[in-house]
């Protein structure tokens, strides 16, 4: 499900938001001093071994090199552990490449160290040091986000598709510490009893926050991250679907605007394949109330494979699901959108080859009313898009069961297609699908196209009458003297 992380830049910053005191962007900027971090009950830490506690050093006021991890006995490493991480607390200026060069530098050595410290597993770090490292994580990626290009301009937002995203200048360090974050986690060194109460709900949904970043490389890694957090933290997981739901009403219903969509519904991917049977109607809920409503956002070709990753999910793991699926998908069928409306086709055969016959039952006259209306769509792709669906071999088993139904309502489009439809392909698709319904049933065929033609012959006769009474209007008029009457 998660691809390879990718390299990225953070965004534009104006200090940290998560209780650390100041940091600004500007040149060499030191960590900040005398911060206190309120976390829920903890104890006073203590080293490995019983040994006194391993205390914070002074805070450091400038950027100097420190040695090297192995320069040093192993009973320092902590306290050289911790000076490394004052080193990281301090803010640059990368819009000017060349300023604090030598200082960004030794920064990111830095970076790099612990993150080798902790993948080695050279041993186990003290709760003081674990406390330090989030502190340090928080005071480099928690920031503001820049403002979309239309939000500086007061324009109306332009299509995210062909939107250039805002790359963070400073990513040469927050892809490091972002991967020392990930490490940390990943790590079975890491006890999820002691670190919960440093990465805790509201770094979480600091986090979580950051997914509006219009920098790939930083989403990516984001979605790694949380999806490690929520295997790693069982106690924080019903907060971080109950999060993300938040984040999803607010895109629906308010902003319709938000880069991370697409990463967070990949995160849910691997949540709902994991999801336990009978399933929690806390779960049902979500797939009615977020995930359904999804499909009407007009940029809804951004995420809508990973939506619908997730929509095939619920009905497989439930294929009571379907009807509720099928029903809502057909709620938000776009009318004027008809490259929106080639996705949700696709969409729905995946969701028609996990329906069985009850469920289909349920939902198939309001389902084959709108493919009768794709079928006979004027844009090529709807309708060729739609006839595909006869290609797929569970779809053609349901609807030769129940084709007394289906055929009566689609008989007319498929007729219209053939006598009238533009597209030399959508013509040979139809009249394919036609003969399959001739095999599966010629009798009820022959009365379908005997119910065809009495109804064109009663529209056409219908239409007769009605010009034959105008006829006679204008014959009255022209009778009574209506010179300066306009006729048709």
């Amino acid at each position: 499900m998660f691809k390879k992380i990718m390299k990225r830049k953070p965004s534009k910053s104006e200090g940290n938001e998560y209780g650390f005191g100041p940091s600004g962007r500007n040149s060499g900027s030191g960590p900040p001093s005398n911060v206190v971090v309120n976390h829920a009950s903890r104890t006073a830490p203590t080293t490995q071994g019983g040994s006194a506690a391993v205390k914070a050093p002074p805070p450091m006021q400038a950027v100097e090199p420190l040695p090297m991890f192995r320069d040093v006995p192993a009973s320092e490493r902590q306290n050289l552990f911790l000076r490394k991480l004052q080193i990281c607390c301090f803010q640059f200026d990368f819009s000017d490449t060349l300023k604090s060069a030598r200082e960004k530098e030794i920064k990111r050595q830095t970076l790099l160290e612990l993150v080798d410290f902790i993948q080695s597993g050279s041993g186990k770090i003290s709760e003081v040091c674990q406390e330090e490292m989030i502190r340090m994580v928080a005071v480099n990626i928690f920031r503001c986000l820049p403002p979309a290009p239309h939000e500086n301009t007061g324009q109306e937002a332009a299509d995210p598709e062909e939107d250039e995203p805002t790359l963070e200048p400073s990513w040469p360090h927050l892809q490091l510490v972002y991967e020392l974050l990930l490490r940390y986690v990943v790590s079975s060194d890491t006890d999820a009893k002691v670190a919960k109460r440093y990465i805790d709900h509201s770094f979480v949904l600091k986090l979580l926050d950051l997914f509006d970043t219009e920098d790939p490389r930083e989403r990516e890694f984001l979605k790694t991250v949380l999806h490690r957090i929520y295997g790693k933290f069982m106690v924080h997981r019903p907060f971080i679907r109950k999060a993300i739901n938040n984040i999803f009403y607010g895109f629906i219903y308010e902003t319709q605007r938000h880069s991370g969509i697409g990463e967070l519904l990949e995160i849910l991917g691997s949540i709902i394949n994991g999801f336990a049977l009978p399933m929690k109607e806390e779960h049902k809920l979500f797939l009615v109330r977020a995930l359904i409503p999804l499909h009407k956002p007009k940029q809804v070709s951004l995420y809508h494979q990973q939506l619908s990753y997730c929509i095939v999910q619920f009905v497989e793991k439930d294929y009571k699901l379907a009807d509720t699926v099928i029903r809502g998908m057909l709620k938000f069928w776009p009318v004027t959108n008809c490259q929106k409306e080639v996705l949700f086709l696709g969409e729905l055969e995946e969701v028609l080859e996990a329906t069985q016959s009850a469920e289909f039952q349920r939902c198939m006259v309001l389902l084959f009313r709108q493919i009768a209306r794709c079928l006979t769509s004027s844009h090529f792709q709807v309708a060729e898009r739609a006839l595909f669906l006869w290609n797929n071999e569970h779809i053609v088993g349901l609807i030769a069961q129940n084709r007394g139904v289906i055929l009566p309502i689609i008989f007319e489009a498929l007729q219209k297609n053939i006598e009238t439809h533009w597209n030399q392909a959508v013509h040979g698709l139809t009249v394919n699908v036609r003969k399959m319904f001739v095999e599966m049933d010629s009798e009820l065929f022959e009365e379908c196209e005997r119910q065809y033609a009495e109804k064109e012959a009663n529209a056409r006769e219908l239409e007769e009458q009605r010009e034959l009474t105008w006829k006679k209007l204008a014959d009255v008029a022209v009778e009574r003297g209506g010179e300066d009457m306009i006729t048709v």
